[in-house]
Parts: C-alpha cells; sequence; structure tokens
C-alpha cells in the first residue's frame, strides 16, 4: 500500500506512457503488475484520452522483482544520459546565440 501523501508529492508518479518510455516496459507488463496487485494506480483522461498513473517507487519494485537491480538501473542510466544529452543541446543553442550576439556588438563598437 501507498504511504500517506504518497500520490500527491512531486515525482512519486507518473503514467503509464511515460513509464513505458522511461523504463523500456510494454503496457501489458504494467497491467500485469496492477492486478497482481504489485502496482497501485489510479485512472484520468486528459482531453477524452485515458492514461493511467502508477506509482514510481512500486513500479522500481515490480521491475526489480520480474527483471532483476541490472534493468532498472541500466534504465535510470538511460534516461539520465537522454536529460543531459537534452540540457546539452540546449546550451549549445543558446551559446550559439550569445555568441552572434557579441559578435554583432563587437562590429557595433568598431563603427
Amino acid at each position: 500500500m501507498a504511504e500517506y501523501g504518497e500520490w500527491n508529492r512531486k515525482g512519486a508518479t507518473l503514467s503509464d506512457v511515460t513509464a513505458q518510455k522511461e523504463f523500456g516496459v510494454s503496457r501489458a507488463f504494467i497491467v500485469r503488475g496492477i492486478r497482481a496487485g504489485k502496482i497501485e494506480c489510479r485512472e484520468g483522461s486528459v482531453w477524452g484520452n485515458p492514461y493511467i498513473r502508477i506509482l514510481r517507487n512500486q513500479l522500481e519494485l515490480y521491475i526489480a522483482e520480474h527483471y532483476g537491480a541490472d534493468r532498472l538501473s541500466r534504465g535510470k542510466t538511460r534516461t539520465e544520459l537522454q536529460g543531459i544529452k537534452k540540457e546539452m543541446t540546449a546550451l549549445k543553442k543558446r551559446l550559439s546565440k550569445l555568441q552572434a550576439r557579441k559578435t554583432e556588438l563587437e562590429t557595433t563598437m568598431r563603427k
């Protein structure tokens, strides 16, 4: 069972679609965990599209139990690496814009 207030804590829940992307598991795997009583869920809907909201820690425990801790750590590492690459790309774009602005200002000062 979930602890008191766990459903409201930031980052404690995720949708089934996010879980599939983040941990590389199928929706059927998540549903099997729910039916087995290993994962608690709540149903939701956004703009008429239904989704399942699940607790992150229960999903992680179920993945570690079913596939092993190695699979879980690989999924977390892959997700963290994707986030770092995304941040680096954004910083490179910002840096190129700042360099262009710097060049523009230096050109203006020389006149």
